[in-house]
Parts: C-alpha cells; structure tokens; sequence
C-alpha cells in the first residue's frame, strides 16, 4: 500500500488520540472542593474590582521580574548561540538536550541550597535550560540556511571571517524573532519563580490568592498581561543592551558562597544516604533505590505521562476550535482584534500559575493541571495555526462556514496543527512535572516533598527521572514530526 502523507497523517492522529482517551480513563479527575461555584464567582468578583493598592512593592517585584527574564535570556542566548556553532556533534546536542529537560523551577530549588534567595540563583534558573533551547533552536537555524555563500568566502578569508559575514546574516532575523519570543517565555518563568520564594510578581501572587484576596491577585495579573502584550511597542533590538546594562546595575545576579556549603552539597547532600556511612552496602543502597525508584519515581512519572496524555488531547481539541479567532478567512477585522486579545491572554498565563488558581478552586487533583495546560499550550498553538491560515488563499467561490473549516482550510493546515501539537508535547510533559510543587501527584511532588525534607541525593535522582522522560518524549516526538514531514512556523 502506498504510504502517502495522509496516511501518515491518520495513523499518527489515531495513536494520539488512544493515548489521549487511555489517559482520560486514568486520570484522576475528581472535584474536591465543596463549593467551587462560589470560589468561582469571588474570584470572578475580583477581576471586577481590582486592588492595585492592596500590593506593597509592586513596583520591586515587576522591575525583580523584568531584570531576572532580562539577565537569564540574553546569558542564555550567548551561550546558546556558541553552542550552536558546534551543533554538529552529538555530544554538545546531548548536552543541550539534558540542560533544557530540567524546568527553571527545579533549578531554582537546586540553586537555592547553594546560593539561597539571591539574584543569582534566579537569573541561573532560567539561563540554564534556556541555554540548551536556545542552542537547539540556533543549531536548527544555521543547519538550514543556504551554505553556499560561506563555502565561497572559504576560499580567500578564514572559516570564523566567512561564518559571520556569510552564513549568521542569513538567520540573523529568525534570531532576532525568537529572541523575542523566548524573552516573553523568560518573562513567564521569571513570574513562577516567585512560587518557590524569589521576590518576583509569582511571590506576591501566590500570597494574595492563598489568603483569598482575589481583588489583589487580578490587579497582579492585569499588570502582568499588559506587560506581556505591550511588549511590541517596549522591546527594541537597540534598546536590549541599555536593559541589559540597567538589569545588571540595579540587580546584579550575585550571591553569597559559603566554601563550607559547597563542598557539603557535591560532597555529602547529593551522594546516596547509604554511600555516606562508613560502611556502606549493596543492600542498603538497594533499599535506597527502591524507595526513591520503585515507591516515588515510578508513581510520579505515571501520573506525569496520564496527566500529560490527557492535556495533550484536550490541547488539541481546543487549538481547533479556537485558531479561527485570529484567521481572517472567519471574522472581521474588529472580531480578530478581540479573538487575539483572548489568545494572548490565555498564552500569555503561564500554566504553573493558572493550574494553581485552579487547584484552589476544583482541589488537588489531575483536573487543574489538565485545563490549565491545555488552556496555555492551546492558545500558542491556536495562535500560531490562526496566523498560518492567512497564508492560505482561497478561490472567490469557496464555501463560507463550516464548509469553509471542514473543506478547504482543515485539510490544508492539519499537518501543521499536528507538528505543532507533536513538538510543544515535550514542553507540555516538561511542564507537567513542575505541577507536583502545587500539590498534583506529579513527578514534581516527590522532587518537591524531597527538597522539603533536606533529601537532596533523593531530589537529585527524581529529578534525573524526570529528564530520561522528558528525553524519551522529545525523542519520539521528533520521530513522529520527521513522518509528517511538515515543517514548524516560526517561532514555534
């Protein structure tokens, strides 16, 4: 039998639609809370009547959120950019893969028993496995581009002389737009760190929806969307440096490092409880495993892949319904205007956040965490699928309405819809993890309930569980996106 695209196309819908349904009959999706209707309408009541006064510092934690997203980005992005100069060998692409498995958050817990509540700990958390994307991205952007000028210039300048002035113009734009993009994402993860005790906007949220002063969490929220959305009219290429230079002024990434503490943490924190005694044994360290493997990492990333699984699918249910908001082949030009807004609130929010307020209003279970990734991820694929559809020209004649949907643009951008869904799959399982600290039985809860106890050789092993995951799922992800063959809008 001829295996055509479409074929390609069915098979890999029919498998993520199994393992979407299979994970919906497994996830836990009970509603705990006694009456969630009335938590719904108080918080509901307070984006209606925002406190901005109800905030002490507001101004630190916004100008805290900005320097650390700054600082962590543009330290990522250089690095990022070296590495990918050398992306051809394994070794730097195995490197960058494991660096960007690890979320910010489990970064910061790690950096935070090393340099405490510091700016530095806050800037290392985002610019480590920034780095590792940044470098993937870069990496994929010079493989691409057209060899040919550089390999001319080789013949009368050196190889670093041809590269920058032959091959980086080429994809320095797609830099530039990524760039961005990623400064956005830095942003978000700048705002989450505040979960974990950094001073950023996530600290000051966290507190005002824990107490219930939900008045005082949507004026948080407000400040923090129009930050996001007026980011076209802040962020300049040529104002990056004076940023940068003001970030680093104001809050320099510094710490205070105890010789002490350092050697106590590679020495004896991260090592197995039982290689620490004096006489250690095989079956003591078994024992150990088991706990930590057998008791806690296997549970942890089940629930992890159910809960991903299940977000997947309803991430993909929601991308189809909402990416005709913004595609002019629908709605007006006034209607785009406010399906755009409604994206870009739902993308600009991040899901850590949003499966928190969430979780206070349905309880601890998988449900939180399914809508709010399912919200976050759907908006940036929505978005990204919506401004594709304009590309798409119609004949004069062609169907209006569902026709319209089903019949000519569908078909046209499914593959797309499905690269898309594909590749952001491991960012959902990535996120996934992280959704233990609020409490969902995640791998993250164990990583969490480790770090609380001052077990860091059990966090250190959980959180290399987490990884493998991640990179099993990036893996086959990639696989299947090499079947479509399909390639990803920029900057997916």
């Amino acid at each position: 039998m001829i295996n055509t695209s479409a074929r390609q196309f069915r098979r890999i819908s029919l498998w993520l639609a199994l393992f979407g349904l299979l994970a919906w009959l497994l996830a836990d999706l009970e509603i705990s809370t006694r009456t969630p209707g009335t938590e719904l309408l108080r918080l509901l009541g307070g984006f209606l009547a925002p406190d901005f006064l109800a905030i002490d510092d507001l101004t630190g934690a916004l100008l805290r959120t900005l320097a650390f997203a700054l600082q962590g980005v543009l330290f990522a992005a250089g690095a990022g950019f070296v590495l990918a100069c050398f992306w051809q060998y394994r070794s730097v692409r195995a490197f960058s893969a494991i660096i960007r498995a690890v979320h910010e958050l489990f970064w910061g817990l790690l950096f935070l028993q090393l340099s405490g509540l510091s700016t530095l700990t806050g800037v290392l958390a985002i610019a480590i496995p920034y780095s590792g994307i940044f470098a993937k991205v870069f990496g994929e952007f010079l493989e691409e581009s057209d060899p040919r000028p550089q390999q001319a210039l080789l013949l009368s300048r050196a190889n670093l002389s041809s590269f920058f002035y032959a091959r980086l113009p080429l994809v320095w734009q797609q830099f530039k737009v990524y760039g961005a993009y990623r400064l956005e994402c830095g942003i978000r993860s700048s705002a989450i760190l505040g979960f974990i005790g950094l001073p950023t906007l996530g600290f000051h949220l966290e507190t005002a929806y824990r107490q219930g002063d939900y008045s005082a969490g949507a004026a948080l929220l407000y400040i923090f969307f129009i930050l996001i959305a007026s980011m076209r009219w802040w962020l300049r290429a040529r104002l990056v440096p004076l940023y940068l230079l003001a970030a680093l002024a104001w809050l320099p990434p510094m710490a205070s490092f105890n010789a002490t503490r350092l050697q106590r943490f590679f020495s004896h924190d991260i090592v197995p409880a039982p290689l620490r005694e004096d006489q250690a044994s095989a079956a003591a360290l078994g024992d150990w495993l088991h706990t930590v493997v057998v008791q806690q990492g296997l549970p942890g990333l089940y629930n992890t892949l159910v809960l991903g699984g299940a977000a997947m699918l309803l991430t993909g249910l929601l991308t189809l319904l909402l990416y005709p908001l913004i595609s002019r082949h629908f709605f007006s030009t006034v209607q785009r205007r406010l399906g755009y807004g409604a994206l870009v609130v739902l993308r600009s929010t991040p899901e850590f956040l949003l499966a928190f307020i969430l979780l206070l209003l349905l309880g601890p279970s998988m449900l939180p965490g399914i809508i709010a990734l399912s919200l976050h991820t759907g908006g940036i694929i929505a978005h990204l699928l919506g401004r594709l559809s304009d590309t798409v020209r119609l004949r004069a004649d062609s169907p209006t309405g569902l026709n319209r949907y089903f019949y000519e643009l569908l078909p046209r951008l499914y593959g797309n819809f499905l690269a898309l869904l594909l590749y952001r799959w491991e960012i959902i399982m990535r996120e996934t993890a992280i959704l233990g600290l609020i409490g969902i039985p995640t791998i993250g809860f164990y990583i969490d309930s480790a770090f609380s106890e001052f077990r860091l050789d059990r966090a250190v092993l959980l959180i290399g569980l987490s990884v493998l995951l991640n990179l099993g799922v990036d893996a086959l992800s990639r696989r299947l996106r090499q079947r479509l063959k399909v390639p990803l809008p920029e900057p997916a």
